[in-house]
């Protein structure tokens, strides 16, 4: 065993990480090609794991996510050659290591929450005005143009989000694809065209897009695609200055009805688990979708203001707009 495991140890001194790069397809992340860190440089960030500086995570450069995305390499030492079993059993423990020193660091740091509603206006955008005034949180609709143009009513409801400082409005197309996801993205210039429409249409100042029926994120280093027909007319929202944003965690409802599918206990408890388990797209920060008609009814309100009330008792959580989306420490 000694055998084994002594040019293992002998390899440690010389560890360098590295970002993977990986390329645009089904659920893969791409990053932005960096150059790796020289043995020097590891050594040293090794060891401020545990005691970080407050400016290595103030600076806004990300050490820390980045730390977290960084898989463990290592060269091929010819010298001392082991079987692909034991480095890759050593590979195994050392990424645990990495990941539970950052994980310590990242817990002990600001972390944030971003309520996000699709489709509005619609039947429940009036309370979800009301109830982000009541509760003092930002709030980030993603717009439909074409509901807003169908009652008067729903009109005053796209001036009420526009009113309110709590709420931020973003593109989710025009015609959100008149439900047929497919053949709305198998014309990718005539999706992209009815995202431009919507913008127009509403007046919307900020290039932030969620695709309808896509959980697609494309922004600064990020390129992450789950359904390869919305790729092209999320990339050329991209190329013309979009942030595609998708979501972490959805409080899905019955279509029929509008009712949420989970509880409030369910959403709560997954929203803490993505937290605290760094699972989602960005370590400390986490997006939730949900639908503005899950909130027409009394009951759908009490269970949206219930959650909001839980989150404030019990976390730290911060409200962010999707506009600011992601901090990285």
């Amino acid at each position: 065993m000694w055998k084994t495991i002594k040019p293992i140890l002998n390899l440690g001194a010389i560890m360098v990480a590295a970002v993977a790069f990986a390329g645009c397809q089904g659920n893969l992340i791409t990053s932005a090609a960096s150059s790796p860190l020289d043995t020097v440089e590891l050594d040293k960030h090794n060891v401020l794991l545990d005691t970080l500086p407050d400016d290595t995570v103030d600076n806004g450069k990300g050490y820390l996510t980045n730390r977290w995305r960084d898989p463990v390499q290592m060269p091929n030492d010819t010298l001392n050659p082991i079987s692909k079993d034991s480095l890759a059993r050593f590979m195994r423990m050392e990424r645990r290591r990495v990941r539970d020193s950052v994980r310590q660091e990242l817990d002990k740091l600001p972390k944030h929450i971003y309520f996000t509603f699709d489709d509005g206006p619609l039947i429940g955008s009036s309370a979800i005005d009301s109830i982000a005034r009541a509760k003092n949180i930002k709030i980030s609709a993603f717009l439909v143009g074409r509901h807003a143009h169908m009652s008067r009513r729903l009109q005053r409801d796209l001036q009420r989000y526009k009113d309110n400082r709590l709420i931020d409005c973003y593109n989710h197309s025009y015609t959100h694809g008149g439900n047929r996801f497919e053949t709305f993205y198998s014309n990718p210039v005539g999706a992209y065209e009815d995202f431009d429409k919507n913008e127009v249409d509403l007046g919307l100042t900020h290039k932030i897009a969620r695709l309808p029926g896509r959980n697609i994120w494309i922004y600064d280093d990020i390129r992450r695609i789950d359904l390869k027909s919305g790729a092209s007319t999320a990339d050329m929202l991209y190329t013309n200055g979009y942030k595609v944003y998708g979501w972490d965690v959805e409080w899905r409802i019955y279509a029929a009805s509008g009712r949420p599918v989970q509880s409030v206990q369910e959403i709560y408890t997954r929203l803490r688990n993505y937290m605290a388990n760094k699972s989602s797209m960005e370590p400390n920060n986490v997006v939730l979708l949900m639908h503005d008609d899950m909130f027409q009814t009394k009951k759908g309100q009490h269970l949206l203001t219930s959650l909001i009330d839980t989150i404030q008792a019990t976390t730290d959580f911060k409200f962010e707009f999707m506009r600011d989306y992601p901090f990285r420490y």
